[in-house]
C-alpha cells in the first residue's frame, strides 16, 4: 500500500471514530426520552403525530406485543410499496410515463425495501416513477431503518430492566428514531450532496446533443443522449444513513449524478458506518457502562480494518494474467494502477475498496464500483463480510443486535470453560437465550447455503448464470448471501430479475430479517423478566481485551466453519486458477 492510500484510509477512520461519541450520546438521549437540543423544534411535531396516530407513549409492550407491532408495520410497508409499483402507470409524478412493474419484480422489491435490504433487480431510472421512488422507496428507507433501531432499543432495555414484562413501545421508538435521528441527519446530508452536484429535481429527463455522434448496433445514426434526472439527493442521503443502499440510478453510487465528486464520495461512505458505529456507544451509555460499547466497537474494528487492508492490497496488486501480457499495473503519477476494471477513475483503487468493504460490513449494499470485477480475493472479502451475519457494524440497529447475539454465545462458551452459569451485563444467560441466539445466527447461514444449492441445481436458476465455472458460482453465492443477510449488493453478472430469483431472494430476505429480529425480541423479553445478578469473582469481564478477542474469534469461527467449503468452490479456486500460470 502507498502512503497516499494509508493516509486516505486513516483520515476516513479518524473522522468516523471522532463522530461516535457525540452522536452516540445524542441517540441515547433520544431513545431514553430525555430532552434534546431539537426538542423545541420537533417536540410539537412529535406530540401532534402521537395524537394523529392514537399513540399513548406511556403504554409499554411485552416482547410479544412488540413483535406483533413490528410484523404488522412491516406487512403494511410491504403492501404499500407493492401497490405503488403495480399502479404507478396511473399515478402522478411520472414524467417518463413508465408502466407498472411486473408482479414478481414488485414482490421482490417490496420485500427488499421492507427488510432494509434494498436489493435491486431493476434499473431505477427505467423502471420506477418519481412518485414510486419517493413515496414508496425513500419513505421505506426511513421506516425500515427506524424499525431496526427500535428493536435494538428493546434489546438494550432487556439488559437494563429487571423483573418486568415490558421492553418499551415500538411506535414511540419508531417515531423518535425517525424524527430525531434519521430526518435531521438526512436533511443535512442531502443539502451537502446537492452542493456537490447531486441532482434534486422533478424535471423530465433531458435530451442532449452528443459532442461526437455515433451509430447504434443497427448502423443508425445516434446524435442525442437521454440524461436521467429526478429527486436523487433526498433518496441518496437516507439510503446511506439508514444502511439501505438502494440507488436512484441503476449503477448506484458509481453514477456521476448520484456521486459526482471526491467529497460527495467521502460524505456518503462516512454515512454508511456513521449510525452503526455510534450505536455501539449508545449501547454502552444506556446500559450504564460505556466500556461495553467500546468493547463491541473494538471487536468490529478488529475485523473491519484488516479486511479493508487485504481488499485494498488485492485490488492494488492487480490481475497477474494481465501482468503476463505486459500491462502496466503499478501505481504512478499517471495512473492509479492495480485492477481498475469496473472502477471509476475519479475514485481510484482505495476509495473503491473502502466503499466495497464498508458497504458489505454494514448491510448497506450501495456501490461505487462493480464488485463482480474485483479480483477473486478482493471479491471474497465483501462476500465473507456479509456471510458473517452483517454484524461488523451491520445495518442500523440490526448490526448491533446481531453482534450482541454473538456476545451472548461468547459469554456462554466462557461459562462452559470455567464451569459457571454465564452472565452478561448482570443477567444470567440460560438455555432459552442460547436457543434464541442460535436461531438468530444459524437461520441466515442455512438460508445462504440452501438457497445457493437450490439455485445452482434448478434449471431456472442455472439459465441466467452467464459466467461459467467458479465465477458463475460466486455470483450465485454472493446474491443469496446478500439477500439472506439483508445487504443488497450484487455480483452483477447474474441475471437475477427473473421469477425464480425474485421469489428465492425475496424468501431469503424475509428469513434474514425476521428470523433474526423475532428471536432478538424474545431474548429482550426474557432478560427484562430476570433479576440483576451482581458480578462475582467468577464473572467474565465483558469490557476487556480478552473478551474482545473471544468475541472476534466466535464471529470468525462461525463464519469460517459455515462458509469455507462454499467459498472454496468459488473465489478461492478462482484465485488459484488466476495465479496457476505464474
Amino acid at each position: 500500500m502507498t502512503v497516499n492510500e494509508l493516509l486516505q484510509l486513516s483520515l476516513y477512520l479518524g473522522i468516523l471514530l471522532a463522530c461516535v461519541k457525540p452522536l452516540g450520546i445524542y441517540m441515547a438521549r433520544v431513545y431514553s426520552g430525555s430532552t434534546t437540543w431539537l426538542e423545541r423544534i420537533l417536540g410539537p411535531v412529535e406530540r401532534l403525530l402521537y395524537r394523529l396516530c392514537g399513540i399513548d407513549k406511556s403504554v409499554e409492550m411485552t416482547w410479544r406485543q412488540y413483535s406483533l407491532a413490528v410484523l404488522s408495520f412491516s406487512l403494511l410497508s410491504f403492501l404499500t410499496v407493492y401497490a405503488f409499483q403495480r399502479t404507478q402507470g396511473w399515478l402522478p409524478l411520472n414524467p417518463q410515463s413508465l408502466s407498472a412493474v411486473s408482479p414478481d419484480s414488485s414482490f421482490n422489491t417490496a420485500v427488499s425495501f421492507t427488510t432494509n435490504t434494498n436489493w435491486q433487480g431493476y434499473g431505477g431510472e427505467t423502471t420506477m416513477s418519481y412518485l414510486t421512488q419517493m413515496a414508496a422507496l425513500t419513505v421505506q428507507n426511513f421506516a425500515s431503518a427506524a424499525a431496526g433501531m427500535a428493536v435494538l432499543m428493546a434489546l438494550i432495555r432487556g439488559f437494563t430492566r429487571h423483573t418486568t414484562e415490558t421492553i418499551g413501545n415500538f411506535w414511540v421508538d419508531l417515531l423518535r428514531g425517525t424524527l430525531y435521528v434519521l430526518v435531521p441527519l438526512s436533511l443535512v446530508l442531502a443539502v451537502a450532496l446537492v452542493s456537490q452536484g447531486v441532482v434534486q429535481t422533478f424535471d423530465s429527463y433531458h435530451e442532449v446533443a452528443l459532442l461526437q455522434p455515433t451509430t447504434d448496433a443497427e448502423g443508425k445514426a445516434v446524435t442525442t443522449q437521454t440524461i436521467a434526472v429526478g429527486p436523487v439527493a433526498s433518496q441518496v442521503a437516507i439510503k446511506q444513513l439508514g444502511t439501505n443502499g438502494g440507488g436512484f440510478f441503476n449503477v448506484n453510487s458509481a453514477h456521476p449524478l448520484e456521486n459526482p465528486t471526491p467529497l460527495s464520495n467521502l460524505l456518503q461512505v462516512l454515512s454508511i458506518l456513521l449510525i452503526p458505529a455510534a450505536l455501539c456507544f449508545t449501547f454502552g451509555e444506556m446500559v450504564g457502562d460505556r466500556r461495553q460499547g467500546w468493547a463491541v466497537l473494538a471487536a468490529m474494528m478488529l475485523i473491519f480494518v484488516p479486511l479493508l487492508v487485504v481488499t485494498t492490497i488485492a485490488e492494488q496488486t492487480g490481475n497477474s494474467r494481465l501482468a503476463q501480457l505486459g500491462v502496466e499495473q503499478a501505481a504512478s503519477d499517471r495512473q492509479a494502477g492495480g485492477n481498475m476494471e469496473g472502477k471509476e477513475a475519479r475514485f481510484g483503487i482505495v476509495n473503491s475498496t473502502l466503499w466495497a468493504v464498508a458497504t458489505t460490513a454494514a448491510s448497506n449494499g450501495s456501490v461505487n464500483s462493480m464488485h463482480d470485477s474485483f479480483t477473486p480475493l478482493g471479491g471474497l472479502v465483501p462476500m465473507w463480510l456479509m456471510q458473517l451475519g452483517e454484524v461488523i457494524f451491520g445495518g442500523v440497529g440490526s448490526g448491533l443486535y446481531g453482534m450482541l447475539m454473538f456476545a451472548i454465545v461468547a459469554v456462554f462458551l466462557s461459562g462452559l470453560m470455567v464451569g459457571r452459569t454465564p452472565e452478561y451485563l448482570g443477567k444470567k444467560i440460560g438455555a432459552f437465550e442460547m436457543k434464541m441466539a442460535s436461531l438468530a445466527i444459524l437461520f441466515p447461514c442455512a438460508m445462504v447455503l440452501v438457497g445457493t444449492a437450490v439455485a445452482v441445481v434448478a434449471p431456472s436458476g442455472r439459465e441466467t448464470i452467464f459466467n461459467p465455472g467458479p465465477h458463475g458460482f460466486s455470483e450465485v453465492l454472493y446474491a443469496v448471501s446478500s439477500a439472506s443477510n439483508n445487504n443488497g449488493s450484487a455480483f452483477a453478472g447474474l441475471g437475477a430479475n427473473t421469477p425464480f430469483y425474485n421469489a428465492l431472494l425475496g424468501l431469503a430476505m424475509l428469513v434474514g430479517r425476521f428470523w433474526v429480529m423475532l428471536p432478538v425480541l424474545a431474548i429482550a423479553g426474557s432478560l427484562a423478566a430476570k433479576k440483576n445478578v451482581p458480578a462475582g469473582p467468577g464473572t467474565l469481564p465483558t469490557h476487556t481485551p480478552l473478551f474482545v478477542v473471544l468475541l472476534v474469534a466466535v464471529v470468525i469461527v462461525v463464519g469460517a466453519l459455515s462458509f469455507f467449503p462454499a467459498l472454496a468452490l468459488g473465489p478461492i479456486v478462482e484465485h488459484l486458477l488466476m495465479t496457476a500460470a505464474n
